[in-house]
């Protein structure tokens, strides 16, 4: 088991808690017809946001994957409005904190898949 996050297009997601889920379900359906590994595939903005990430939480497959078998390597799965990332809990802490300050810094949402009402954070400044 992990913990996961996730981070998005905040144009493509609906703001209210209930239609975010039915949408995040969708979403993790991952039936988009692609492999889920190359970041070319998401959003402008969801690219800036796994360029910078993987410089933390490296890639474990996919065409940044790293062969280091530290803690922080994660598997991330890139849809074209998601990121969604599975982590160690031994750095779900840390994961946390970083991949929610990047989520605010590149104005992309953040969702806390792993909690029971996880937190659900759009930009505040509509993109």
């Amino acid at each position: 088991m992990s913990y996961d996050l996730m981070v998005f297009e905040p144009t493509a997601a609906p703001r209210d808690r209930g239609s975010f889920m039915g949408w995040y379900e969708k979403q993790t359906e991952w039936g988009e017809g692609h492999n889920y590994l190359d970041p070319k595939i998401a959003s402008p903005r969801l690219q800036l946001w796994f360029q910078e990430m993987v410089q933390f939480f490296p890639a474990m497959n996919g065409p940044f994957a790293s062969d280091s078998d530290a803690s922080e390597v994660t598997d991330h799965c890139i849809g074209k409005d998601v990121i969604y990332s599975a982590f160690a809990w031994s750095v779900a802490e840390k994961a946390h904190a970083k991949m929610r300050e990047l989520a605010i810094k590149h104005n992309v949402g953040f969702f806390d898949v792993s909690a029971g009402e996880g937190e659900l954070l759009f930009p505040e400044t509509p993109p």
